[in-house]
């Protein structure tokens, strides 16, 4: 069965390459475009891997990993990989990402088959 991977991302065409790479590459892929999508779709389903953008209108990335983490403790489920892509290496959300200890962090623009190694490497 194909390792089910959630991306949480605000623009469009993002979500789509991502979504169109990861299906191709064999990986069952579902997609949210913000806190309250991401949510329902963690009740839906269980995921191996979440791909997160972090700076998003509203509720960023970072704080939609901890909202999840929240969830999953709530609900004793075990915690799943996060990966986290930016185009901003200064941000405060940065700091406050890697203090998080998410599993990988990606700085946009990114090269294709480097995401798809980071995704790999995560879901062993």
């Amino acid at each position: 069965m194909a390792k089910k991977i959630l991306v949480i991302d605000d623009e469009e065409l993002v979500v789509a390459s991502l979504i169109k790479l990861l299906k191709k590459s064999g990986y069952s892929a579902v997609s949210a475009r913000n806190s309250s999508e991401a949510m329902e779709k963690i009740k839906e389903a269980d995921f191996d891997l979440i791909v997160a953008d972090v700076r998003m209108p509203g509720i960023d990335g970072v704080q939609i990993v901890k909202n999840i983490r929240e969830y999953f403790k709530q609900k004793g489920k075990k915690p799943v990989p996060e990966i986290l892509i930016t185009g901003y290496s200064a941000e405060e959300s940065v700091k406050q990402a890697q203090e998080l200890k998410v599993a990988d962090f990606i700085y946009k623009p990114f090269d294709i088959n480097e995401f798809l190694e980071i995704v790999k490497k995560n879901l062993k």
